[in-house]
Formats: structure tokens, C-alpha cells, sequence
């Protein structure tokens, strides 16, 4: 007499059920009732599902909620000296990213990442609708003609103070771009919380800051970003563009230590940080 063994509940499974409870979340729906692991779930969706919980727990009526995503060599570059960084990290994270894209309401990127790598910011590699693309110029530099003010793939906001707004219609279009009051201050620095009560507006609370390190280094020292997760490639550049660039801290008792867990991706490593829970180091050794 045979037996018939259990459906394996995979990724392709899964995946679908992600997607879902995003679309509740942006169309106001109840959630759905949430994901358990269960018996017949193979050891890739169990172990998807721990790293996307944070995203999918995220509510509609929530505050901003915003992830990072910085992929980095050994020795914390995140491209060459010149600027090459097609790519640092295998096929495993560069899935990982689109993931982040379909599950987030927005994805954001400085304007140096925008003009180096002319992103098209979508979920070409996954199934799941395009999130809203910020694009964060206040210097109003960039070339409109880059893809994401062209291709109309995702509806596109180029980010600058309000000062600059009718500026900045001229170059794009004025339903491109989003004038945030006191974006700026008197000494060109971006106010981010201003930024993230302006997309709160728009209804974008799930927020994925992919770049670049620049743009992650100032969410996370202006106190703006709730989680990262940091990839790390077997690879030496050596003398490279480094990836964050934080406040120095005097002593290593005082350097946060976030909550962290890691996970393989490939030959890549990644880091899932907790910025919310990020004690010192006080009390080590």
C-alpha cells in the first residue's frame, strides 16, 4: 500500500500570500489572517517568511516604516573607486531587492545613485505591482531624461523643497515631482522626517530606501530608518566607494550594536538589523 507524502509548501506558495496581504494593506482591506509555518513548509519559505515579517506586519493606519538595503564588499565598498558596481552582490540579493520593491508602497534613491546607475526601480524579477519611485533631488541635478522620469513604467516623484517646486515642474512635469516645505535648510541639509510626513500624505507608509549608501547613512543618523538589511559579497575592492558613513563614535561602549539576524543568500551574507533596537556596546567583554 503506498503512501502519499505531503505537499511541500514552497516559495511559489508563498509568494502569492505576500503579495496579497500588501494589497490589503494598500487598499484598506482587513488583513488577512496571518502567516504560520506549518509542518509541510520546506526550509527556503520558512526561512523567507522570518526575514519579510517586518515588512508584512506594517498596518495601513501605521506611521512611516522605512527598510534599507546596502549590498557591500568584505572590506565595506560598495562600488570601485571609478564607481563600478554592477554587482557587488549574486542573484540570491539582487531577488531579495525586487522583493523589497513589491512589498514596499515607495522605493527611494539619492540623486548620485539615480545618475550613476539610471535605475528602472521595478518588479521585473517578481511578480508584484511597482511601487511608487522618490527620487530625492533637491539640487534639481539630474537629467530628465533618465528612465524613471520617462518610461512611465511607476508613477515617479522627484523630491525637493517646496521652494523649488515650480522649478522642478519644468524639468519633469508637475505631476512628477513632490515640493516638501522645509525639505532644506539654510545649509543644504535635507530635514528627512519632512520627507516622510509628505509621503505619509501620498498614503506611502511602507518606505524601501535602496540607495545609495549616502542616502541610507543620513536615514539612519537623522533617526529615520527602522530596519537594514546589509549584504555582504565575498569580494575585496580595496580602496572603493565606502558604503556607510555614520557620526564617529568616542568609544566602543558607545556604538550601537542593533538587533540583528543573519541570513545566506547564495555566496552572499545578509544582515537583518533592528535599528530600533540598537543598545551600545556598554557592558562587552
Amino acid at each position: 500500500m503506498s503512501s502519499t507524502q505531503p505537499r511541500s509548501f514552497g516559495m511559489e506558495a508563498l509568494w502569492p500570500l505576500c503579495l496579497d496581504i500588501v494589497r490589503r494593506r494598500r487598499s484598506g482591506e482587513p488583513p488577512a489572517t496571518p502567516l504560520v509555518p506549518g509542518e509541510d513548509w520546506d526550509d527556503e519559505a520558512v526561512e523567507l517568511l522570518a526575514l519579510l515579517q517586518p515588512l508584512l506586519e506594517r498596518t495601513a493606519e501605521a506611521t512611516p516604516w522605512v527598510i534599507g538595503q546596502l549590498g557591500q564588499s568584505l572590506d565595506g565598498c560598495i562600488a570601485t573607486r571609478g564607481g563600478d558596481s554592477n554587482y557587488v552582490n549574486g542573484e540570491q540579493v539582487l531577488l531579495h531587492l525586487h522583493r523589497l520593491r513589491a512589498l514596499s508602497d515607495a522605493v527611494i534613491v539619492g540623486a548620485g545613485s539615480a545618475a550613476i546607475d539610471n535605475p528602472q526601480l521595478t518588479t521585473r524579477r517578481v511578480a508584484g505591482d511597482n511601487p511608487v519611485r522618490v527620487v530625492l533631488d533637491p539640487a534639481l541635478r539630474l537629467t530628465p531624461t533618465l528612465r524613471v522620469f520617462t518610461d512611465r513604467q511607476a508613477p515617479t516623484l522627484l523630491v525637493c523643497d517646496a521652494a523649488r517646486e515650480a522649478e522642478a515642474a519644468q524639468r519633469v512635469g508637475a505631476d512628477q515631482v513632490l515640493g516638501v516645505p522645509g525639505l532644506v535648510d539654510a545649509k543644504g541639509a535635507m530635514d528627512l522626517r519632512a520627507l516622510l510626513a509628505a509621503l505619509q500624505q501620498r498614503g506611502l507608509r511602507v518606505l524601501f530606501v535602496e540607495g545609495g549608501g549616502i542616502t541610507i547613512s543620513r536615514f539612519i543618523a537623522q533617526g529615520c530608518m527602522d530596519r537594514l538589511h546589509l549584504s555582504v559579497a565575498p569580494v575585496l575592492i580595496g580602496g572603493g566607494r565606502p558604503g556607510l558613513l555614520l557620526p564617529q563614535s568616542a568609544a566602543m561602549r558607545d556604538c550601537p550594536r542593533p538587533a540583528s539576524r543573519v541570513f545566506r543568500m547564495g555566496a552572499d551574507v545578509m544582515w537583518d538589523l533592528d535599528l530600533r533596537l540598537a543598545p551600545s556596546g556598554r557592558g562587552q567583554g
